[in-house]
């Protein structure tokens, strides 16, 4: 399966089931982890990406995940510090991976591109939606599992 836009990309993801949407969630998390310092943002990842979660390691790894990004957010203004910024985002992404609903892949998916944005940001570098065809790439590369 290939995805071309955001349209294919949000229809093939609804269609996941809660398990399915937490691991390609968290692979999306994954992706821009390079933008995290947090250890515990990394581990809350590998709990999310597995098969045999249990319901308490589901809900540690949320709360885990919550401090982090509790204690990663920074207030965005003229003294802005991106790459904490950057940060925050993936660790909203892998909160969004573990959190109950449906939209777990979609929102970890948005907060993503936002980490992406702000490194974008601190390097003068655009982004050329290379975080959106990197999320199409590795849900067509789930769904094929």
């Amino acid at each position: 399966m290939t995805i071309h836009n955001d349209s294919e990309f949000k229809s093939a993801l609804d269609k996941l089931p809660r398990g399915g949407q937490r691991q390609v969630a968290a692979r999306f998390a994954e992706n821009v982890l390079a933008l995290s310092k947090d250890a515990r943002v990394k581990n809350a990842i590998g709990v999310a990406k597995r098969d045999d979660i249990t319901e308490e390691e589901l809900a540690s790894a949320f709360e885990s995940a919550k401090k982090a990004s509790v204690d990663s957010f920074t207030q965005c203004g003229k003294e802005c510090d991106w790459n904490s910024q950057a940060g925050h985002f993936v660790a909203q992404a892998v909160l969004s991976s573990l959190k109950p609903g449906y939209s777990q892949a979609w929102d970890a998916a948005m907060h993503a591109r936002m980490a992406r944005t702000c490194e974008s940001i601190v390097t003068g570098h655009g982004t050329d939606n290379a975080e959106a065809s990197a999320q199409y790439r590795i849900l067509a590369e789930f769904l094929k599992v």
